[in-house]
């Protein structure tokens, strides 16, 4: 992501995509291979959770969800957290975020990864169509999973967090796919684009094009009174999207009444955030205190 502009270039997907290093544990983030998220995965492995992998959510090859639900009983039912993974919208998969079930698992709520297709088999709206039949399917099989259809949670990190912002404020997405627009409990976008205009790279003009249209991808223009409850989180040396898109949406947020809660840590850079919901990385900053803090009690 380019440190001027706030938006993505095509040298940070590697850092989009790879999210948690095994020098988290000389305590630091950095981009990292397949084998470092391996790494980071394992301890999710041994979770008290049970996951439902690779559950159809639409008929392309893509659209597939994994659903972790905690072992835990309980009387009531669950908080549900849909969560979309970054990668430029170019990349990513759901598997490389096991610990991010883990993590949202082990608080109780029950955890919905999704795939999604990526530019430039799609592009804005092909992409956050999927994105609302997963959150539509997650709020038609909430039962199944013992979660509350009334207690949805949108969440992403990177691209994946201004997906989950697009989406909760634009009914268009769900109606394009003939679904009717669900509650919407709260936002959580981790270190997310949401106010990255002007665009600066050619596949981004393309994606969100044409250049009438670039607006219907900023998060920050759908903002209104009345929005559902936000929990932002960034880190002050994010340089591949550059902390004022967090700020500049936690402001015109507050300026509409709408309730939000920002978490700006001054040594987190663009990783860290979602990296922070990890096992070995969970001492770099209480992100998972602060959700645990915004969605409540199971």
């Amino acid at each position: 992501m380019r440190a001027g502009g706030g938006c993505i270039s095509r040298r940070a997907t590697l850092v989009l995509t790879g999210v948690v290093t095994l020098v988290v544990l000389a305590g630091t983030m950095s981009a990292c291979t397949r084998v470092e998220l391996w790494a980071a995965n394992v301890p999710a492995l041994f979770g008290r959770y049970t996951r439902h992998s690779n559950v159809a959510y639409g008929p392309l090859p893509q659209q597939r969800l994994d659903v972790y639900v905690p072992d835990v009983p309980r009387s009531d039912a669950l908080p549900i957290v849909v969560f979309w993974h970054g990668g430029r919208w170019e990349s990513g998969d759901k598997r490389d975020y096991r610990f991010v079930g883990a993590a949202l698992a082990g608080l109780g709520y029950v955890a919905v990864l999704p795939d999604y297709r990526h530019y430039p088999q799609v592009k804005l709206e092909g992409f956050m169509e999927d994105a609302a039949r997963a959150a539509s399917w997650a709020v038609a099989h909430a039962a199944d999973y013992h979660a509350d259809a009334h207690r949805l949670y949108l969440m992403g990190h990177s691209s994946g967090a201004q997906m989950a912002a697009l989406l909760a404020p634009d009914p268009r997405y769900f109606e394009a796919v003939g679904a009717p627009v669900p509650p919407v409990a709260g936002v959580i976008g981790l270190s997310g684009p949401y106010d990255f205009l002007p665009l600066t790279d050619t596949d981004l003009e393309d994606m969100f094009g044409p250049p009438e249209r670039y607006e219907d991808s900023q998060p920050i223009h759908f903002v209104h009174a009345g929005a559902a409850p936000m929990l932002l989180v960034d880190g002050e040396a994010d340089r591949e999207v550059l902390p004022k898109n967090t700020r500049n949406l936690a402001a015109a947020l507050r300026a509409e009444g709408d309730r939000v809660t920002l978490f700006m840590y001054p040594k987190l850079g663009h990783a860290d955030t979602v990296a922070a919901l990890s096992e070995p990385a969970r001492g770099r900053a209480p992100v998972l205190a602060a959700i645990a803090e915004f969605i409540g009690q199971p």
